[in-house]
């Protein structure tokens, strides 16, 4: 189990000193420094106390200081951390304060992703387990975006420990920056925001030249519209609106390299295409990688939307991307810029969601992060991107955008009871998925009834700082850090045991970041079955699951929908991982695939939200001519119920369905 795998993530002392090395011969010519380095240490560690000044006053000191506009500051930092501190703590891919300053020296993971636990990507048990048979070295030099806070120590003489913990010298680090590529394009230090275009591209760390423009866009588009938000210290950080037009010819002076076209993306989005590999890999008809061709939507509905991150730098998820041994997704993100990588047409069947079924009807999204690392946050460059490319794929595949459809790969069920424990449990409790559905335009708010016994999970993100713990033992706490996800106890009072998940472990679920056994997250819907006082209790994995609500800001939202019950005479009903057809529905020359149901049951009395309806589907695709694939359909019928922190299947037979408007109220 994860909780127990933490240490696969460290990376060996002496080759993330190797890695740092290249990083400083790499970052040695990129930019001109020696006006900054003539600035005094001394004059300039003053401002770097948090403690003595508001954020917005550091950001206005820094910029003086360093000659930067403080519209540009500002929005740089905006589309970064969205001017936050997160009280030291890195985000997923080792960035640090309101800047995002980069130290990845520390965040370097052994083993990529799709190479940790026991979950096979593909997720198809009719085949042989997917083997990788030959992985790109992860020991090559990272790139100068993932170690700009040892480029910051240099150029404000301030020591990397107080760069990454002190918001005033995180600050004075990013302004440093800015002017630095501002000198390196041959620019002055201008008042005017509109001439520091190339700066801006710059910053983003990105080497494509539709990436530091999309970036750049973006940060002028917020200098344009303004922004006010009140940040982690409790006060409130304002960039004015402003009607700035950048100068942005300037970008040509950064020589950045063409974008790769023929991405299936917005084209203000800027993405990139860079193919995962289709090929034979031995004389045998099935032994072919590194995804399936499929003809999607017209064969099959694309239902799912699949979060993922990716456990390992840029640079190497693009080269596991492109083996054909491998697996594959469709999009990468990056996490300082957003930018974006095509890696497989719509169309066709990528293998990464660990559930053949989940495969054959999603989209998968990776971001680059360290979960594995304890990573905290993710950035607000990459959550942008992110949902202007998931909006796009909503309308044009017509995926609803709740969380039945958008999942994390969290929620994707294992798809017999032996693959249950090695599912994979990103992007984790860190990512924002109030914001994130913000951004796409579906905010969470409360619909229905007033006391709807259905609710939508909405704890507060910032305050909700859930103790996990990011080590191997409990005394390994990862830094105190908002949440999206609520943990669940057996009894309504605070030393209960936690719920326990029997797919996962036989005993309680644990606090570790990397066990969701007794977890639900932001914009997921449960039946409340109980109330004592400030507890509730949900309905999750066949039992009851309590959480300590908040007088002041209440954790969940009245909603909508279909809930499931067992139909009346029924002892039970199975719970299954994959919605296939009925032995009757295949044709004799495709082998029958068993309908096996999970270590679960629905019991009477016990109510679970509904997400989709659905016919059983098996997309038979085993050899590498298209000619050769079929699906499968059936009549038998599932409801997709959120039944605990993944989504399941039961049959449409064994349960009845009721609006929540119909319920009767929970009594306190």
């Amino acid at each position: 189990m994860k909780e127990e795998r933490v240490t696969r993530g460290r990376t060996p002392r002496r080759r993330a000193a190797g890695a740092a090395a290249a990083v400083t011969v790499l970052l040695a010519g990129a930019l001109t420094t020696a006006p900054a380095q003539a600035q005094s240490t001394v004059d300039m560690k003053h401002t770097a106390a948090s403690g003595a000044s508001s954020r917005a006053e550091l950001f206005r000191t820094a910029g003086e200081r360093h000659r930067v506009p403080e519209t540009v500051l500002l929005a740089v930092s905006y589309l970064q951390s969205r001017w936050d501190d997160h009280h030291g703590a890195p985000s997923v891919d080792a960035g640090f304060g309101p800047m995002h300053l980069t130290d990845a020296r520390a965040a370097l993971a052994e083993a990529p992703h799709h190479s940790d636990g026991d979950e096979d990507p593909r997720g198809d048990d009719s085949r042989s387990p997917l083997t990788h048979r030959e992985a790109p070295d992860g020991s090559d030099r990272l790139p100068a975006a993932l170690e700009t806070l040892g480029r910051a120590a240099v150029l404000t003489g301030l020591p990397a420990d107080r760069l990454r913990n002190e918001p005033g010298a995180n600050i004075e680090g990013g302004a440093a920056l800015l002017a630095a590529h501002q000198r390196a394009a041959g620019l002055p230090l201008s008042t005017d925001p509109a001439q520091w275009y190339a700066a801006v591209a710059a910053y983003s760390g990105a080497t494509e030249a539709a990436a530091a423009r999309r970036f750049a866009d973006d940060v002028f588009s917020l200098i344009n519209t303004g922004e006010s938000r009140r940040v982690d210290d409790g006060t409130v950080v304002t960039l004015p609106p402003a009607s700035v037009r950048p100068a942005t010819r300037q970008l040509e002076r950064l020589e950045l390299r063409a974008t790769v076209p023929g991405a299936e993306c917005p084209r203000d989005l800027g993405c990139e295409w860079t193919p995962a590999p289709y090929r034979m890999l031995s004389e045998e008809p099935g032994d072919f990688g590194n995804h399936d061709l499929s003809d999607r939507p017209y064969n099959q509905a694309i239902d799912y939307i699949v979060i993922h991150d990716t456990e390992a730098t840029w640079d190497t998820t693009l080269k596991l991307v492109q083996d054909p041994t491998y697996v594959s997704w469709h999009y990468s993100l990056r996490s300082a810029d957003g930018h974006i990588a095509n890696h497989l047409r719509a169309k066709d069947v990528g293998w990464h969601a660990g559930n053949w079924y989940v495969n054959s009807k999603a989209v998968g999204l990776e971001h680059e992060g360290f979960l594995a690392q304890g990573g905290q946050w993710y950035t607000e460059a990459m959550y942008r991107t992110s949902a202007r490319l998931v909006r796009h794929l909503a309308e044009k595949y017509r995926v609803p955008l709740d969380r039945a459809h958008v999942i994390g790969h969290d929620n994707v069920p294992g798809t017999v009871p032996a693959n249950v424990a090695g599912m994979h449990q990103d992007p984790g409790p860190y990512w924002d998925w109030d914001h994130y559905f913000d951004l796409l335009g579906k905010p969470f708010k409360a619909r229905g009834r007033a006391d709807s016994p259905l609710v939508t999970i909405h704890p507060d993100y910032g305050t909700n700082t859930e103790p996990y713990y990011c080590g191997a033992t409990p005394a390994d706490l990862c830094p105190v850090h908002g949440s999206a996800s609520l943990t669940l106890r057996t009894e309504p009072r605070d030393d209960a045991p936690l719920v326990t998940d029997t797919g996962i472990r036989p005993s309680p679920g644990t606090w570790s970041v990397y066990n969701h056994a007794a977890r639900v997250s932001t914009g997921q819907k449960y039946v409340v079955a109980e109330r004592r006082g400030d507890w509730t209790a949900l309905w999750y994995l066949g039992q009851k699951g309590w959480f300590k609500d908040d007088p002041r800001r209440a954790k969940t939202l009245p909603a909508k929908g279909l809930v499931a019950r067992l139909r009346p005479g029924l002892d039970s009903a199975p719970l299954y991982g994959r919605a296939y057809p009925e032995p009757e529905a295949y044709p004799d020359d495709i082998p029958v695939q068993p309908l096996v149901p999970l270590q679960y049951a629905l019991r009477p009395g016990q109510l679970y939200s509904v997400g989709l309806t659905v016919n059983g589907e098996y997309y038979h695709s085993k050899t590498f001519e298209l000619a050769g694939h079929t699906v499968v359909r059936g009549a038998l019928r599932y409801h997709q119920v959120q039944f605990g922190h993944r989504i399941m299947f039961v049959r449409a037979d064994d349960v009845v369905l009721t609006s929540a408007a119909r319920l009767p109220r929970v009594p306190d």
